[in-house]
């Protein structure tokens, strides 16, 4: 028999996060997924939001296009930090609690914005988003399950990661239109407004939600010590690494390399966004059938249409194609690797949720980075094919894993690998 010891807090709920709030899921039940698809919706809205208008904030505040990209930077550095502090933090609150203050949060850092008189007042807003993004994304992931069971979990967790392709498709064409049309300042009190319809409707409509028990930095640590996650981890960082080393200057790449119009480009955004949506959804099929193997073809899959693109840059009705095809391919990377890490660590949850968290938010900084230093060496062409070799390296590593672990007596128990790492870990208990 499985040893329920994994970790310390499993002993007190070992089956809490696999375990349905309600006998079965009703339509409310399912609206209440919905709101959490759409506080996720909001959240990477305001999280890209700026890159629409950097220009004029720049220019209001006679700062540096450098210094105002810090507005897109410091959030994600936030949430690395956030997330594991933030899940320690919240000890034994309720996550409906906890939900609804993350999304106030939210709409705190859009109304600062909106009304800052500085640069650093707005930096200082974005501090306060990077917690928001970084707590919601350690504590939401693992709410599918418990929602509507384990049975439809997986379409449950795809629903709310949809939100995060949603508002991928919102940001940048918002950012780009309504800063044009109202200001920036008139856009950032517009998702305000938005985060507090959106806290509202999870007040109605989610139930309560009981922690599976408090979480302590020790049963982060214990993350790293199972195998399956901590390869799902580095696979899942490469990856992002090169996802963002190429789409942090794909605008420049659409519009000087392949000479698109700005229109042409906005749309073609939107595209992009609406087929992560797509990806994301029709991914909950996908990863029922193997987890890892979706997550293998999407890495390789996008991986092979950045190494490709730049050299289409006289095609761009191809170039748009390949475009659309990278948003709809990329939609299942983000839930192949949470339900990878969730059912890696079933007994720690919120634990594998907000390390996955911080480590992809280091990597997005770490990509955007790399990606700045190649295009300043080397150009844009050299982006795209380093970041396409990057992905297609993550998926390696994924499917090198798979044939280890998975080979002829080799899968290791994984409650078996928690209980070990808990046997050294201070305040461990038996059962």
């Amino acid at each position: 028999m499985v040893s329920r010891t994994a970790i310390p807090v499993v002993a007190a709920a070992p089956t809490a996060s696999n375990t349905r709030l309600t006998a079965a899921p009703s339509i409310r039940t399912w609206l209440g997924v919905l709101t959490l698809a759409l506080g996720a919706a909001i959240i990477v809205t305001t999280e890209f939001i700026p890159v629409g208008f950097l220009p004029a904030v720049a220019a209001d505040f006679d700062v540096s296009l450098g210094a105002a990209g810090l507005m897109v930077l410091v959030p994600g550095l936030s949430a690395a930090v956030a997330a594991p502090l933030v899940i320690v933090g919240a000890g034994g609150l309720d996550r409906r609690r906890l939900i609804l203050a993350l999304g106030v949060l939210v709409a705190l850092s859009n109304a600062i914005a909106a009304v800052a008189p500085s640069l650093p007042a707005i930096l200082l807003a974005r501090v306060f988003l990077g917690v928001a993004i970084g707590g919601f994304w350690a504590v939401v992931p693992p709410l599918g399950v418990r929602l509507v069971g384990a049975e439809l979990g997986t379409r449950a967790t795809s629903i709310i990661l949809a939100g995060l392709s949603a508002g991928t498709v919102v940001g940048l064409p918002a950012g780009q239109l309504f800063g044009h049309l109202v200001g920036w300042r008139a856009t950032f009190a517009g998702a305000a407004g938005a985060a507090v319809l959106i806290v509202v409707a999870q007040l109605v409509l989610l139930p309560r939600i009981p922690p599976a028990g408090s979480m302590r930095f020790s049963h982060l640590r214990a993350v790293f010590r199972v195998p399956i996650a901590r390869t799902t981890i580095l696979a899942g960082a490469v990856a992002t690494v090169g996802q963002f080393a190429a789409s942090t200057f794909v605008t420049p790449f659409l519009l000087d390399d392949v000479h698109m119009r700005f229109g042409s480009a906005t749309m073609l955004f939107l595209g992009y966004g609406i087929a992560g949506i797509f990806g994301t959804l029709i991914g909950s099929a996908l990863v029922a059938r193997s987890r890892i193997w979706t997550f293998v073809g999407a890495a390789g899959g996008f991986g092979v249409v950045l190494v490709v693109a730049p050299f289409l840059d006289g095609l761009p009705g191809l170039v748009a194609v390949l475009f659309v095809a990278w948003g709809l391919i990329w939609g299942l990377v983000p839930l192949a690797l949470q339900t990878l890490m969730l059912t890696a660590t079933p007994d720690a949850p919120e634990a594998s949720a907000a390390v996955l968290m911080s480590v992809l938010q280091l990597a997005i900084a770490v990509g955007s980075a790399l990606g700045g230093l190649l295009v300043d060496s080397a150009g844009l062409q050299a982006v795209f094919v380093a970041a396409g070799i990057t992905a297609i390296a993550a998926a390696v590593i994924a499917a090198v894993w798979r044939r280890g672990i998975h080979g002829p007596g080799s899968h290791p128990s994984i409650a078996s690998s928690l209980a070990m790492a808990s046997k050294r870990m201070p305040g461990a208990t038996g059962r």
